[in-house]
């Protein structure tokens, strides 16, 4: 099978400071791949290189066959990519269900048609209905996202870029900053992605990582330490050493 995510060795510097060095790995339908390593490991940055924020220095990123690292952010969600971040980017004082209508709006081309009321294409208006549903947010669908809980909003976060309909989905600590009883709501959101989708999760909670990630890449100084399945990363002594413990 065919990866539909490939880092070519990908170098990232600010200054004198060396944060991503020849990262290289892959992604395939239905992959789990959690990103892992101590704080200050590049972890971010790295995403942040994959979807555009960051341009790297060196290196490629291949996206479904096709070279995209010099693609801007836009053109890469186009060709597939999406992405959430460790600290919520929602508009407000949007409502929720507004926001859902508005990603789907980008991903149809129609951004340059937003003069038309939404009554105007129903089809988009269930789609984003079914999307509020699948994540037991239907009740909210006429509320500001300011007046939710920061589970739920992380929970929008999630729905708005499925609503993309992407192929590669990068998830940047989901669990940042939830509270524990919204927790088991984002758990039963990640069990149910589709289950052809490739999917990275940056992620320190450990317990979250062992359960979802049917792969494992350790990421230590910029670099990769160890790439291999949950046992093999748990069983690895230099892995241990850097990051896990004992």
């Amino acid at each position: 099978m065919s990866a539909l995510l490939e880092l070519r060795s990908l170098d990232k510097r600010f200054g004198g400071l060396h944060v991503t060095r020849a990262v290289s790995f892959a992604l395939r339908a239905g992959d789990r791949l959690a990103l892992i390593g101590p704080n200050g490991a590049g972890k971010t940055t790295l995403v942040n290189q994959v979807s555009g924020v960051l341009a790297s220095d060196t290196g490629e990123i291949w996206l479904r066959g096709e070279n995209v690292t010099q693609l801007s952010q836009a053109k890469r969600v186009r060709a597939g990519l999406a992405r959430t971040f460790q600290i919520t980017t929602l508009a407000p004082h949007f409502a929720v269900q507004r926001q859902i209508e508005l990603a789907l709006f980008e991903r149809e081309g129609l951004t340059g048609r937003m003069w038309r009321n939404v009554d105007a294409y129903p089809v988009l208006q269930t789609e984003a209905q079914g999307i509020l549903t699948r994540f037991g947010l239907r009740a909210h669908a006429a509320t500001p996202t300011q007046d939710l809980a920061y589970g739920e909003q992380r929970l929008i976060e999630m729905a708005l870029a499925l609503a993309l309909r992407p192929k590669v989905l990068l998830l940047d600590e989901p669990m940042a900053g939830v509270p524990k009883g919204d927790g088991q709501r984002l758990l039963d959101a990640l069990d149910a992605l589709p289950s052809d989708l490739a999917v990275l999760i940056i992620e320190h909670d450990m317990d979250l990582v062992f359960r979802f990630a049917n792969r494992i890449v350790v990421l230590a100084e910029g670099t990769v330490l160890a790439d291999g399945s949950p046992d093999d990363i748990r069983r690895d002594p230099k892995v241990r050493a850097a990051y896990l413990g004992n």
